[in-house]
């Protein structure tokens, strides 16, 4: 009988063996259709877009003002259209507009929504030049904490443990603050009674009580270390026929607190590469520039700071770009891996150089395209991709597809850029 039993038992486990493994298998099928398919589509007005994903998944969605070519299966109900994703298609249409395409694995089970857009046809001028950013803060950023001496001698920590490394104080017992200075003004006003600072934390406005210290006859501090500006060197991806611009490819972080910097108002300006040091294992390295901050370099405007780079307006064309022609988008379907090139004014000179793209990501917001430095002239002068790149547009076929955004610290030669879509659709 016992030998019975350890037989059955042997089979349940066997068996319960199968299926753990199939409900792996089908997890895992799941997890590399969902990242294989983009979570949204662009298509130019106009233009009919190629896509070849061969998956075996079925895409359902309205038929409304798109023509479809070369893939489509019978209408389960009218006006609505069934793309096999094993088979190539292209899509097309003449009028802007957003769809959903539920996707769903052998036409059953459910693996996403893809939003596909159409878009006006956008034309830019990828730039790849160093400009200086200044900007203010939306806000009083707090950096940290720290030790007062009051005027007794004793040493006070009146903002411990109540505002954080990245709060921002917008008013001081509800008045409006808008730099250091009215901070400043406002705490030597107390006369060391407590005082009640508005604070935007995150997307939290808050209030905090605080009893400022005296540290001398009429001065009274809280103990915490602020900023009200910003400034530095980064790289302009492009900019548009209207002179709208996008830099970046990633937000501007304060280098204190690791935070996305709130901006108030802010200015773009001409600037000059002044020094590089060479990206090595473990060190990322650096471009330094040089900022002239006078009206006759003044660019234009910064007035957004978003996860996919900043933005603003030209009020005149840089003169490294000036006359520069404008070139078609590349959307990231039509993308390859192989060679292209990005455009970097590193050495002072705005030029091309050459890269092998070596794998996709459809679904990253900023870490789309990865890709390997492989132009002789640039891995001598700066060992591939260091810090102050970031923003340097990436080209294939002729059109913008992208810019760069990361370097590997462990490998400069290597880095990562976002798409170009992305970065115009924020």
């Amino acid at each position: 009988m016992k030998e019975k039993r350890l037989v059955r038992f042997q089979k349940w486990m066997a068996r319960g063996s199968l299926i753990a493994g199939a409900c792996f298998v089908l997890f895992f099928s799941f997890s590399l259709m969902e990242e294989s398919i983009p979570d949204k589509i662009w298509i130019e007005k106009g233009e009919e877009e190629n896509f070849d994903f061969h998956l075996p998944v079925i895409g359902e969605m309205e038929q409304r003002g798109l023509e479809v070519f070369g893939n489509q299966s019978p209408a389960v109900e009218k006006d609505k259209i069934k793309l096999d994703l094993n088979e190539s298609f292209s899509l097309k249409s003449q009028e802007q507009g957003s769809y959903s395409m539920t996707c769903r694995l052998f036409g059953m089970f459910h693996i996403k929504e893809v939003a596909v857009e159409v878009v006006e046809k956008a034309k830019v001028v990828p730039c790849g030049i160093p400009v200086g950013i200044y900007v203010k803060t939306d806000g009083i950023l707090i950096i940290g904490t720290g030790t007062v001496t009051g005027i007794d001698g004793m040493n006070y920590e009146p903002a411990e443990n109540l505002v954080k490394s990245g709060d921002y104080v917008k008013t001081v017992d509800e008045q409006v603050i808008e730099n250091k200075e009215d901070l400043i003004e406002k705490i030597n006003q107390s006369q060391g009674n407590p005082v009640v600072l508005g604070i935007l934390r995150g997307e939290e406005y808050i209030q905090l009580k605080l009893q400022p210290v005296q540290v001398s006859e009429d001065e009274y501090k809280l103990g915490i270390w602020v900023r009200d500006d910003l400034a530095g060197v980064g790289t302009l991806t492009f900019y548009d026929e209207q002179g709208n611009y996008g830099a970046l490819g990633h937000p501007v972080s304060d280098l204190d607190t690791g935070t996305k910097v709130s901006m108030g108002e802010g200015t773009l300006y001409e600037a000059e590469v002044a020094g590089i040091t060479k990206g090595e294992k473990g060190n990322p390295g650096e471009i330094a520039g040089v900022i002239t901050y006078l009206e006759q370099y003044r660019l234009g405007t910064v007035e957004e700071n978003t996860n996919v780079g900043i933005y603003g307006n030209l009020e005149k064309a840089p003169q490294k770009v000036e006359g520069e022609n404008y070139f078609s988008v590349g959307q990231k379907q039509e993308i390859e891996e192989g060679e292209a090139s990005i455009i970097s004014t590193v050495s002072g000179e705005r030029r091309e150089y050459s890269i092998v793209i070596t794998d996709i990501d459809y679904n990253s917001e900023n870490k789309g395209i990865l890709f390997q430095v492989t132009d002789p002239e640039l891995l001598n002068l700066t060992g591939g991709i260091v810090q102050g790149m970031s923003g340097s547009p990436i080209i294939q076929n002729g059109k913008v597809i992208g810019a760069v955004t990361h370097v590997f610290v462990q490998d400069a030669s290597k880095g990562y850029g976002i798409f170009i879509e992305n970065m115009l659709g924020h």
